[in-house]
């Protein structure tokens, strides 16, 4: 694997996230032609019921993919702060946003809380902070 930097540490859904939104959102057009058709007279009911179901799962589909970079995003959090603690003796300045605290756990340990305090008075973006890591710190625990 190549190092981690800034320029390659995005990471791309696996292609079930990809397709899965644009199957249902082909099933729900087709079902939404067959019901405004006037020569297709057969198959109303299910096609009304094949689009009221695809809206119902795509819906489903964007929550739970809501939630899961929520819970993330906590997780981030809770470690970073956690190792602002061990690195420092206090917590995270709270004017950190979740944006910023997600780009500083790419910092290596000897520059993260300099960096926090610049992120801080700064009011630095995610994109700016991560173009000031000198040392890249890799996440290689991601699936």
């Amino acid at each position: 694997m190549t190092t981690q930097n800034y320029l390659n540490h995005s990471r791309f859904p696996q292609n079930r996230n990809r397709f899965f939104p644009i199957f249902l959102l082909s099933l729900f057009l087709g079902a939404v032609i067959n019901i405004l058709d006037p020569l297709a007279l057969d198959g109303k009911l299910w096609s009304l019921l094949m689009s009221a179901l695809c809206l119902g799962l795509i819906m489903m589909w964007y929550s739970i993919r809501y939630m899961v970079l929520n819970v993330q995003d906590r997780a981030i959090r809770a470690e970073e702060n956690f190792r602002h603690f061990i690195l420092v003796g206090k917590p995270l300045p709270v004017e950190l946003s979740r944006g910023q605290i997600v780009a500083l756990r790419f910092a290596s340990d000897s520059e993260m809380p300099e960096l926090a305090k610049r992120a801080v008075n700064e009011k630095l973006t995610r994109k700016s902070i991560k173009k000031a890591i000198q040392q890249w710190r890799p996440d290689l625990n991601r699936a």
